[in-house]
């Protein structure tokens, strides 16, 4: 399921696995690549479908509420990750969230109030 893009892109199997399983493990994932969805809690589920929108290193990322379900270590491993790839990659983030603790890594923080930017 996560090495789809890289499927469609014509990566080697190698090179897929490889590129799942650093991901996974970098947001404590390790392990689980085979596994089902159903059999995957739903912090685990929400970590899979962020590993499957970057692993192709995209130019820009759409995130709505990427931490809801997530424990703080999880939270943070995923934002580590992110931070990771906007650094190495140019990877751009755009996060709609309530959470504090995306709000604090941010680079630019965009306030919405009553619709309005703020």
């Amino acid at each position: 399921n996560a090495e789809f893009t890289l499927l469609l892109r014509g990566v080697p199997t190698h090179e897929r696995h490889e590129r799942v399983r650093v991901l996974f493990d970098q947001m404590g994932l390790e392990g689980l690549e085979d596994r089902f969805p159903g059999k995957l809690s739903g912090g685990q589920q929400q970590r899979v479908a962020v590993a499957r929108a970057v692993v192709g290193e995209p130019a820009l990322v759409l995130a709505d509420e990427p931490t809801a379900n997530l424990d703080s270590v999880a939270s943070a491993a995923l934002l580590d990750v992110m931070e990771r790839l906007n650094r190495e990659h140019g990877t751009t983030f755009v996060f709609s969230t309530h959470d504090p603790r995306v709000m604090e890594r941010a680079r630019r923080l965009i306030t919405l109030v009553d619709g309005e930017i703020s």
